[in-house]
């Protein structure tokens, strides 16, 4: 058997183009930052401008295309793609809205309550204790858990920091301190019954956090108790359209990098691997 490094399909690249489903605005966007950074580091040459890179990155996180398949027709390695989209996440987690601003935002719009929600974002299995971690029983796969705040319309304010995909959504909701800051605001939130006694005031008239009534063996639910459950789920049906538009940015449906490297920073950023949040503000 002769062993060879050339590709099976030969050495002949096609090249094909394909819409980015952003405005020209993201896209400018994300090249300004880009080039204030690069001022700011002092580098003075990229293989190519900005702009080209910003297209190029997008088009990994929103279409999810292969590092492998991008160089080809731009004329660069896989390993100078994989520093760009590492780059520019840095970049667009730097900007990303922290939870207390986030809110009093909302409260100062005249909003009066927020939908919670948590998402698993799957990732590749990987070996290893330490990723044991990483395995959600709930959905019987590795993933990372992400908690996610939209306003009524379902429209995405803030979300979470990657967490191991066992965590609960209760227990994200405290790790941030999510009655807390929703009290210092001055609002409420609807969440499903996965938040059930994150919110445990001594007066139930303070409650904050409100997520409805789950049955038990011993306890079925009233006539009153299940149509309050209706419509609590009417109300928060916009977080469940918020997190459908979330992935259309494709690299969440399967994260295929590291998991250590979901998240960029240790406060409250958004994921940096979705750019969502910080693009929608300039345009899509």
């Amino acid at each position: 058997m002769t062993k060879t490094n050339d590709p099976a399909e030969g050495t002949v690249s096609l090249v094909y183009q394909c819409r980015l489903s952003l405005s020209t605005r993201t896209v400018n966007h994300l090249a300004d930052l880009l080039r204030r950074h690069l001022k700011t580091i002092g580098s003075r040459w990229r293989a190519l401008p900005p702009g080209k890179v910003a297209v190029i990155v997008l088009a990994v996180l929103r279409h999810d295309e292969r590092l492998a398949d991008m160089p080809g027709g731009n004329q660069v390695s896989a390993t100078t793609v994989r520093r760009w989209r590492d780059e520019v996440i840095g970049l667009l987690a730097a900007k990303a809205p922290r939870l207390d601003r986030a809110l009093k935002k909302i409260a100062k719009r005249g909003g009066e309550v927020v939908l919670v929600d948590g998402t698993l974002v799957p990732t590749q299995r990987r070996t290893g204790t330490a990723n044991r971690k990483n395995y959600s029983g709930k959905h019987q796969r590795h993933g990372l858990h992400f908690l996610a705040l939209t306003d009524e319309k379902g429209r995405l304010i803030w979300i979470s920091a990657a967490r191991p995909g066992r965590t609960h959504d209760a227990t994200a909701a405290r790790r941030n301190q999510l009655v807390e800051h929703l009290k210092a605001a001055g609002l409420g939130a609807l969440a499903d019954l996965g938040s059930l006694g994150v919110d445990k005031p001594d007066d139930p008239n303070d409650l904050v956090i409100v997520t409805g009534f789950k049955a038990t063996r011993a306890r079925k639910l009233s006539p009153g108790q299940k149509e309050a459950n209706w419509i609590l789920a009417a109300g928060r049906a916009p977080v469940e359209h918020g997190f459908a538009h979330l992935k259309n940015w494709r690299t969440l449906t399967k994260l295929r990098n590291d998991p250590a490297r979901a998240t960029q920073g240790t406060c409250h950023p958004a994921t940096a691997q979705c750019p969502e949040r910080l693009l929608s503000v300039k345009g899509r």
